[in-house]
C-alpha cells in the first residue's frame, strides 16, 4: 500500500493555528454513521473453531499484545547529512513518480497530465494514471486511460495498493476561500467498479489506506476540535465503522497490525504515537518526529520534524516501528519521503546550493538505503521539472 504524507504539513498546520486560537485540536462534527461498536482487529481473517452454527466465530490468529515485526538492522552513523551533488547515481523509483506533468515508474506506460493546475497527489490504477490538480480555488481528480479523460470534483487526496489494482480517494468541498466545509464523499475504485460512501456530517475527510480489500479513512466530526477518527469502510457496503483504538491517525502498516497517530499537538510541535490496532496499547511515544508511513514490511516507521513550518523538513528518519529506535536520520532540505520498499527510503530533496521559496533550486528524487544510510540520485538534479512520488 502506497502511504502519504505530502499534504499533511498543510493540514497539521492549518489544524495547529485553529487550536492556538481556539483551544482544541482536531474536533469534527458528527462523523460517518456507523453501528456504533468497534470495528474487528485489523488482523487474518476469522473463521468458526468448528462448523457447529451455535458458537462464535474466532479469530484464525489471535493477535500478540505487541505484534511482532521484522527487526530494522542498520551499520554505520546514525544522523547522516546529504550533500545531493556529491551523490552517485542510481536506477530510477520503481514506483509511480512525477517529472514535470509526466507521470513515469510503475507497470505503465509514461503518461501526461493534461491542463496547467499544480499537481498534487498521483498514482497507477491498471492501465489509468490518476491525479489530483488544483482547479480553481479547489481541487479534482483526473483520470487518464490510454488519451480517455475523466474527472471527479473535489476530490482531495487519494492512495492506492501496491499492485496498482484499487485505489481510494475522498471529494471534500471547500468555500471559495479554500476554507473547509462540511460534508465528503469517500471513493472506492478497482479496474472493474466505482463504489462510494456519502459522508454529509463529516468534516476533513482523508484515505489512509485501502487493505485487503477495505478502505480505511480518517474524518472529523465538527470543524475544529479534539482529533481525528478512523473509520473501515467495505466498498458498496451503507455505513462504516469506526475503530475507537486509534486517534487522530495519520499513517496504518500494511498488515493493519499497527496504526501511527498525534498524540499531542500544540503550538510548539507534535508528539505522535505507535499503537496496536486490535487493542489500543500504546507501544512508544515520539515528541521528536511526526510519523508519516510505515515500509511494507511494517518493520520502519518513517518519520519527519515534529515542528512543521518552513520551506522544507530538515530531517528524514527511520525508526523501528516496534521499539521507536531511531535507526538512522538523514538531514538536508526534504519535501516529500516515501517507503519504496522495505529497506529504501524515495525523499524529494533540494539541494544545498538550490531551495529558496521561488522554487528554482535544484532537485531531485534520491533513494535512501535504511540499513547502510547510502543515499544516490534516482532522478537527476534539475531546477526545471516539479517532482512528487507516488501517493
Amino acid at each position: 500500500m502506497r502511504q502519504k504524507n505530502g499534504r499533511l504539513i498543510v493540514l497539521v498546520a492549518a489544524v495547529a493555528v485553529a487550536a492556538v486560537a481556539l483551544g482544541g485540536v482536531f474536533a469534527y462534527r458528527q462523523g460517518p454513521s456507523g453501528n456504533g461498536s468497534a470495528a474487528a482487529p485489523l488482523s487474518a481473517p476469522t473463521s468458526p473453531a468448528t462448523p457447529t452454527p451455535s458458537r462464535t466465530p474466532t479469530p484464525s490468529v489471535t493477535p500478540s499484545t505487541t505484534p511482532s515485526a521484522p527487526q530494522t538492522t542498520s551499520t554505520g552513523p546514525t544522523k547522516i547529512k546529504l550533500n545531493l551533488a556529491k551523490l552517485p547515481k542510481g536506477r530510477a523509483p520503481q514506483i509511480p513518480y512525477l517529472v514535470g506533468r509526466e507521470v513515469r515508474g510503475g507497470a505503465g506506460d509514461p503518461t501526461k497530465i493534461p491542463g496547467s493546475g499544480n499537481i498534487h497527489a498521483i498514482a497507477r490504477l491498471g492501465s489509468r494514471v490518476l491525479a489530483v490538480v488544483s482547479k480553481g480555488s479547489g481541487t479534482e481528480l483526473v483520470k487518464i486511460d490510454y488519451g480517455t479523460v475523466e474527472r471527479v470534483p473535489d476530490v482531495t487526496d487519494l492512495v492506492s495498493t501496491d499492485d496498482q489494482t484499487a485505489v481510494a480517494y475522498a471529494a471534500t468541498r471547500t468555500t471559495e476561500g479554500g476554507g473547509a466545509l462540511e460534508g465528503g464523499i469517500v471513493y472506492a475504485e478497482t479496474t472493474e467498479s466505482v463504489k462510494s460512501l456519502k459522508l454529509p456530517n463529516s468534516w476533513h475527510v482523508s484515505p489512509l489506506a485501502y487493505l485487503s480489500g477495505k478502505v480505511y479513512f480518517r474524518a472529523s466530526a465538527t470543524e475544529t476540535g479534539s482529533n481525528w477518527k478512523l473509520y473501515e469502510w467495505t466498498p458498496g457496503a451503507a455505513k462504516a465503522t469506526e475503530i475507537t483504538t486509534v486517534k487522530s491517525p495519520t499513517a496504518l502498516s500494511d498488515d493493519g497490525r499497527v496504526a501511527a497517530s498525534i498524540g499531542l499537538l500544540n503550538d510548539s510541535g507534535t508528539c505522535s504515537d505507535v499503537t496496536v490496532v486490535a487493542t489500543g496499547k500504546k507501544l512508544w511515544r515520539t515528541c521528536d518526529n511526526l510519523l508519516s508511513a510505515f515500509t511494507p514490511d511494517g518493520a520502519t516507521a518513517i518519520g519527519r520534524p515534529s515542528y512543521l513550518d518552513g520551506y522544507c523538513d530538515t530531517t528524514v528518519s527511520a525508526l523501528d516501528a516496534i521499539t521507536g529506535r531511531l535507526v538512522r536520520e538523514w538531514s538536508g532540505c526534504f519535501h516529500q519521503s516515501e517507503a519504496e520498499d522495505d529497506q529504501h527510503f524515495l525523499i524529494i530533496a533540494d539541494a544545498s546550493d538550490g531551495g529558496g521559496e521561488d522554487g528554482y533550486g535544484r532537485r531531485a528524487i534520491i533513494r535512501c538505503d535504511i540499513s547502510t544510510g547510502a543515499c544516490e540520485l534516482a532522478t537527476p538534479l534539475s531546477s526545471t521539472s516539479s517532482l512528487r512520488i507516488g501517493d
